[in-house]
């Protein structure tokens, strides 16, 4: 699978007087500004990927309750095959088989953990402008992954869909996306979304385009309507949004969909993340709070 690019992402506050810290544990409390303003009274405090625990809260402050024991969507941002690839010497082509390799333990993992809902972001709009070796790599290697584990998913349940633009792709992978969609149409287990040639400011320009082709009154154009529009409307929004290689940034991911998600960050390379990190990443969710801008 593709690395993804680069944007920019700077974390917020932690909460005054607890120890904060950021998702994955590398922010603690003495390496942020001691003019940081303090989190809503009675609640955890949170920034950008950092989130302060229960544990960490004055005691007088009560827990809240009905804590989800697992997230039943979750997506992931699968970055890291270049630097994989570079720490050993190979060429970036081996770094993408990797992290090809690396989908299906996780993908079996979910299965196990209760997870309905899996997106995994494969390939986006802007890794298109990439060299052409690098993306007719990328394609060939997205039709062995197919080919390899896609199918053998089906017999574990597996549905497996592909999000985004496909008129970009080669005719003979387009084939191979839509026979997989179908032959797996029929499976319950776990619904596998894969974000190819996919990228979260064109899915929103591509809804707003078709809302108007629609000739919709925009006075009733609402959440609704627009969620009606995106490329893949049945889709469930991810409780959780996990991304590898230590960067904390969305890189164009889900901008729509991951409006409430919590996000875990972590810093190994997704070739070599698997079924552990993954079950660290879903029991972190499940100690966390979320209102909805509520209280």
């Amino acid at each position: 699978m593709s690395l993804l690019p680069r944007t920019d992402a700077e974390p917020g506050p932690g909460a005054e007087g607890s120890p904060s810290e950021h998702i994955g544990g590398r922010v603690r409390d003495h390496d942020l500004p001691s003019n940081l303003p303090p989190g809503a009274e009675g609640s955890p405090s949170e920034h950008i990927g950092g989130r302060v625990r229960d544990h960490d809260l004055p005691s007088g402050l009560p827990p809240e309750h009905g804590l989800p024991e697992v997230a039943r969507a979750v997506a992931i941002i699968m970055d890291g095959n270049g630097r994989w690839a570079s720490a050993r010497g190979v060429g970036v082509a081996e770094g993408h088989r990797a992290g090809s390799r690396a989908l299906r333990p996780v993908v079996e993992t979910a299965i196990d953990l209760g997870v309905e809902s899996l997106v995994v972001y494969a390939f986006s709009t802007e890794n298109g402008s990439r060299s052409v070796e690098e993306v007719e790599a990328l394609m060939e290697i997205f039709g062995e992954t197919i080919d390899r584990e896609l199918s053998d998913l089906a017999k574990e349940g597996v549905r497996t869909r592909f999000v985004g633009r496909r008129d970009r792709a080669p005719d003979w992978l387009q084939v191979k996306l839509s026979d997989l969609e179908a032959a797996t149409a029929g499976e319950t287990r776990l619904n596998l979304w894969v974000a190819f040639d996919y990228g979260g400011r064109a899915e929103l320009v591509e809804a707003a385009r078709r809302i108007a082709e629609s000739g919709v009154d925009p006075s009733n154009i609402d959440e609704s309507v627009v969620a009606r529009h995106l490329y893949a409307p049945d889709m469930p929004d991810p409780d959780l949004v996990i991304r590898t290689s230590g960067e904390l940034r969305v890189s164009n991911f889900l901008l729509w969909q991951s409006a409430y998600a919590e996000f875990v960050f972590v810093d190994t390379l997704w070739p070599d993340f698997g079924p552990d990190e993954f079950r660290a990443a879903v029991e972190d969710y499940a100690s966390r709070r979320r209102r909805f801008g509520g209280r």
